[in-house]
């Protein structure tokens, strides 16, 4: 997981030919860095907890997606859950609320099989808590 790093610049321009002299200008550069220890190592900002809900979410997916009972776009919703879980560059809150909104459909599909339902509410139970 990166961490961002946001510089704001605040800049003075001159024009001569208004009335105006003086013109505010504001900058704002994002700027990707990792979390580094002293000792100059990558730290994962993860918590075990929230790495263990997300884990646990991922493997709930897959026996979904892996599942020939399940509608193909029921798989096909699990698969997306999956990558956007997998998907490091956003922060975990982020990450379980995407995989949440793209499971809601599917959790209230008519043709969903109820272990399927059932497993579906289970993964967003664990990713409702994960917070930044």
């Amino acid at each position: 997981m990166k961490l961002f790093l946001v510089l704001v610049i605040t800049c003075r321009l001159v024009r001569s030919d208004e009335n105006v002299d003086m013109v505010n200008s504001v900058r704002v550069i994002v700027v990707r860095t990792p979390f580094v220890r002293k000792d100059h190592s990558e730290v994962s900002p993860l918590d075990p907890e929230t790495q263990k809900s997300i884990d646990q979410s991922k493997h709930l997916l897959k026996q979904i997606s892996e599942d020939s009972s399940v509608p193909r776009n029921i798989r096909r919703a699990a698969n997306e859950a999956i990558a956007v879980l997998e998907n490091e560059t956003d922060s975990p809150a982020v990450r379980a609320q995407n995989a949440i909104a793209i499971l809601d459909e599917p959790s209230q599909d008519p043709n969903c099989p109820n272990h399927a339902r059932t497993k579906i509410w289970h993964v967003s139970s664990l990713l409702e808590p994960i917070r930044d």
